[in-house]
């Protein structure tokens, strides 16, 4: 049996759930840099990537988990040339978002995300360590 989670601090979910909960392990859906009314924010990647991994932690404390129960991470990009040009940027980013630790992470160029506007979108799973 799962369990579909649907943040009310984020865009509403319409033909998906935000997360989904399946025993101790938490899908996390795709997220972009899509602000509360559905409208992207920021034009760099790091940017982007700032909106989409606060996306992405909401989501996941709404299911319950934290970051440190992250076990991977998908990050889809537009622009492979322009993630790596930002790497100082978005390693400040992910340190305030996610720490310093780091799951096992994917990198992958795609032409394009749903929405023409978003350069990134960060897919995870977490392993929650619940206790009790």
């Amino acid at each position: 049996m799962s369990e579909l989670v649907n943040s009310p601090d984020l865009a509403p979910a319409v033909g998906f759930s935000h997360a989904v909960i399946a025993g101790d392990t938490v899908y996390l859906a795709g997220q972009t840099a899509q602000a509360k009314d559905g409208s992207i924010v920021g034009e760099t990647i790091v940017e982007q990537f700032d909106q989409a991994a606060a996306n992405l932690m909401t989501a996941l404390r709404a299911a319950g988990g934290e970051a440190d129960d992250l076990v991977t991470l998908q990050v889809f990009v537009t622009a492979v040339q322009e993630y790596r040009d930002s790497l100082p940027g978005l390693g400040t980013v992910w340190r305030r978002h996610f720490g310093r630790r780091y799951p096992a992470i994917g990198l992958f160029g795609v032409t394009e995300l749903f929405d023409p506007a978003a350069k990134v979108e960060l897919m995870g799973v977490a392993v929650l360590s619940r206790t009790g």
